[in-house]
């Protein structure tokens, strides 16, 4: 295994024609921040360009958690009164992730090693297959912080498993283990921990063993059906009604002060 490029927040590594792209913030449980976004934007940018010498992707994280979600420092800042802090920066922007990750032209592996929370869990969604350890656990966590599913899982979600599932997880945001998500459809495989990645490999090398154009083309034609970047402009639109409600702000606070928090309906 050859560490190619170790960014600020993630490693890429390489494996014959596999990537390896670990998020590295393992002190926030891999936590969303602007710097991790944009370079994991950059680095699948690379891996786009790398075709075909590069014909099979492995997302994962480093450390206790695959990622955990939003990095809640600035939510919680705003809910206080601070002022948000500035730079429109497209390539920084949580809720287009997801989709960039679909339209990757080689398949991406999840290969979701602990928590998949909020928009973490969006990102496993956004992936072609997701192989979870034992370990794992998973939660659209998005209720209890006040806002409404996110990151294009009120798409990606419902094709997934079905309405009924995808509802039972959003309108509760319960969080849920690796056997419970096999059972449901949400991952193809579970495996113990320490496999976690040599079954992600294993599976990783058995797609890149495979004509590269013939992969590239399947994955276009599956990918046509998936409506996930129609999502976006209509989670904004839920979003920013949410943002100045009082539970929103009570449920930024709660999380803040890591209490229980009292919801009002206004």
């Amino acid at each position: 295994m050859e560490v190619e490029v170790s960014y600020e927040n993630l490693q890429l590594e390489r494996d014959g024609h596999v990537a390896i792209v670990r998020m590295n913030r393992p002190e926030r449980l891999n936590a969303l921040n602007p710097g991790l976004v944009r370079e994991l934007n950059d680095v699948f940018d690379e891996l786009d360009a790398a075709f075909p010498d590069v014909r099979a992707i492995i997302l994962t994280g480093n450390g206790r958690g695959f990622c955990s979600g939003a990095d809640l420092e600035r939510a919680i800042a705003a809910a206080n009164g601070a002022p948000a802090r500035p730079a429109y920066d497209p390539r920084a922007i949580i809720q287009l992730l997801a989709p960039r990750v679909r339209r990757q032209s080689q398949p991406v592996i999840a290969a979701v090693n602990g928590i998949a929370a909020g928009a973490g869990f969006s990102l496993s969604l956004a992936a072609d297959i997701r192989i979870a350890s034992d370990q794992a656990r998973f939660a659209s966590i998005f209720v209890k912080r006040g806002i409404a599913v996110d990151t294009g899982s009120s798409i990606s979600l419902p094709d997934l498993v079905g309405l009924g599932v995808a509802a039972e997880m959003s309108y509760t945001g319960r969080l849920v283990d690796a056997q419970w998500a096999l059972e449901k459809r949400l991952v193809n495989a579970v495996v113990p921990h320490e496999q976690l990645m040599d079954a992600a490999l294993d599976l990783a090398r058995e797609i890149a063993a495979n004509p590269p154009l013939t992969v590239r083309a399947s994955k276009a034609l599956l990918v046509r059906r998936s409506r996930l970047e129609e999502a976006i402009p209509h989670e904004d639109d839920a979003q920013t009604a949410l943002a100045s409600t009082e539970d929103r702000i009570e449920a930024m606070r709660a999380f803040a002060e890591k209490r229980a928090p009292l919801f009002r309906g206004r």
